[in-house]
């Protein structure tokens, strides 16, 4: 419980720090109300505040003999920046703690674990790889959003589990099982929608650039 709320305000302070609304104030929400081409941010911030919390809920409302998870961290992360992406998965945390049945700690460590760890653990393997490899299309598309959110989102589940948090009626064993395919479900899903959004909506997504990556200049 403390490590969830330290983590959780640190995630906290650290987007705060960069004043993210700037970005969204930038713009208006509504793409008639704007002189110039759609806002970056705006179109898919309620496929996050909407749907998600049900998401995040579904382990609870169920009665299945395996909990089933999806995350989404990771591409909340590339589509919004990781300063967005913090303030969004805390209101998604703070609603699946009023729409599931479960306690407030509980929702903390849904909150830090399957959003906010994921999401960091994202803004850190994107920062490696573009030091290695570059702003490269392919490695963005396969190496972060795909094999990167699988990466991210099972390292994220391991650390949970090795501090206590394990599915109910599982091994530890075959919970790591679980946890790496689930990991793969959520990649395939994040890695789709970047090459769709990469190729039809690349405003979209707030960690891609197509002066850099694709190497134009305008």
């Amino acid at each position: 419980m403390l490590l969830d709320a330290l983590l959780a305000l640190l995630a906290l302070a650290g987007a705060l720090a960069t004043r993210p609304w700037r970005l969204l104030a930038s713009q208006p929400p509504l793409a008639h109300e704007a002189h110039g081409p759609p806002p970056p941010l705006w179109p898919p911030l309620p496929a996050t505040l909407v749907p998600r919390p049900w998401l995040w809920a579904l382990p609870t409302l169920p009665a299945m003999p395996l909990q089933l998870r999806w995350a989404g961290a990771c591409r909340v992360a590339l589509m919004r920046g990781w300063p967005l992406a913090v303030l969004a998965l805390c209101a998604v945390g703070a609603v699946t703690g009023l729409i599931a049945p479960m306690g407030w700690e509980q929702a903390l460590s849904l909150t830090t674990w399957q959003g906010l760890v994921p999401a960091t653990l994202a803004l850190v393997l994107g920062a490696v790889l573009r030091r290695i490899t570059g702003e490269r299309m392919f490695v963005y598309i396969l190496g972060r959003a795909f094999i990167g959110t699988a990466l991210c989102v099972f390292a994220a589940s391991v650390c949970a589990q090795w501090l206590g948090q394990r599915l109910p009626g599982v091994g530890s064993e075959l919970s790591l099982v679980a946890h790496w395919l689930m990991a793969w479900g959520d990649a395939i899903v994040t890695g789709m929608l970047a090459a769709v959004f990469v190729a039809f909506k690349p405003h979209w997504l707030a960690t891609w650039s197509d002066r850099f990556y694709l190497r134009t200049r305008g």
